[in-house]
């Protein structure tokens, strides 16, 4: 037997199961998806809203933004409430509503969390129980032994190396899927957030470099940073998909009949290298039920050439195809989720605030047809 063909008997083997575990016997794929952003909603009505106009648009899935920066948009134990919903009860919970309302209206809900990321923007955060403040020794360090700077527009981040933040996120996202009926985790800044204006083209800058994280690597490496820059690099990467392998094995135990998903980069050599996310190695390990690379160009033939380069890995995780549909023109777009739908297993459209802000251009939403390859 071939080796494709064995990749897509595979393939089908996880399309069927990750079906049976969704609204009824009806099935999942293709996909029809978007992703709802943390600042879509403030309300219990803008929640209800929104999830109520994307059934109607025709989307199955939505992909619920509920953590941004190490603060909650539903009720933790762990973490205090995000700054967007004023740091404090905001008198309905957000998550439990989508949860609702989702059900309702026979829509797949995932809980989407960004993981690294600690805190965004130029100033700390006042409550002493966020991270930033509460964990200040899991933020990144430079090899001058500086603390990553608050950046505008941007995150710091925590520093997966550790093990006790890996353990950390294992619970925090293990609270969310035993206390909410979510269909789904969606991982998303699975990786070093390390683009510019974080570490400057040329700046040298380089992270993490904290005594707790270079004791770890010269024990298991014998190794200093500068002794083998690749193997360095290989070190960090394998930190993240610990991770990754950490929360697969805490979805395993808590809930068995929830998906886990990723938001990946669509060029996986290059994130590898530069952000140290290893996603053809999730896919090889079966860490992930479905992968969505970030497919985001207007140009159809690159969005085609990344879109074979996935379809050609090995793989038993489902391939959704991400897509922007602010880069270009609604057909460019409308094209590439009917593409990605003709395939049978679908697209996730960023962001529904974009969908529904021209929803006469793309609503209601393609119905393509296919089966699983």
């Amino acid at each position: 037997m071939s080796p494709a063909l064995l990749r897509g008997i595979a393939t089908a083997v996880v399309l069927a199961g990750l079906a049976a575990c969704g609204r009824g016997s009806e099935p999942r794929f293709p996909m029809r998806a978007a992703w709802v952003t943390r600042f879509e909603y403030r309300t219990e009505s803008d929640v209800r809203g929104i999830v109520a106009a994307a059934a109607d648009a025709g989307l199955d899935t939505l992909l619920f933004q509920v953590r941004g920066n190490a603060t909650a948009f539903y009720r933790s134990s762990l973490e205090p409430w995000a700054e967007e919903l004023g740091g404090e009860e905001p008198g309905f919970d957000p998550l439990a509503v989508a949860c609702e309302e989702a059900a309702s209206r026979g829509v797949a809900l995932h809980a989407w969390v960004n993981v690294m990321p600690a805190w965004r923007g130029t100033r700390p955060p006042l409550d002493p129980r966020q991270l930033v403040r509460a964990r200040p020794e899991w933020m990144w360090v430079d090899a001058n032994g500086c603390r990553q700077p608050f950046i505008e527009s941007f995150y710091v981040s925590v520093n997966p190396c550790l093990p006790a933040v890996r353990a950390y996120l294992v619970e925090v996202f293990r609270e969310i899927v035993e206390r909410y009926p979510v269909r789904g985790l969606h991982l998303d800044y699975i990786r070093f957030p390390s683009e510019p204006p974080v570490i400057p083209a040329g700046s040298g800058l380089d992270y993490p470099h904290d005594p707790a994280t270079l004791g770890l690597f010269r024990a298991e490496t014998g190794l200093a940073p500068g002794d083998e820059p690749a193997a360095w690099t290989n070190w960090r990467v394998e930190q993240v998909t610990r991770l990754v392998r950490e929360i697969r094995a805490m979805l395993s135990r808590s809930r068995p009949d929830a998906a886990l998903s990723a938001a990946v980069a669509a060029d996986p050599e290059r994130a590898r290298a530069r952000y140290f996310q290893d996603a053809k190695a999730w896919l090889a390990e079966g860490l992930l039920d479905v992968v969505l690379p970030m497919n985001y160009t207007a140009e159809e033939p690159l969005f085609e050439t990344r879109l074979a380069r996935w379809r050609d890995l090995p793989r038993t995780a489902a391939l959704v195809s991400g897509v922007h549909v602010g880069l270009g023109e609604p057909d460019v777009h409308r094209r590439q989720m009917e593409r990605a739908l003709s395939l049978g297993e679908g697209f996730c459209a960023f962001s529904w605030a974009r969908l529904s802000a021209r929803a006469a251009d793309y609503l209601p939403l393609p119905r393509g047809a296919g089966s699983a390859p």
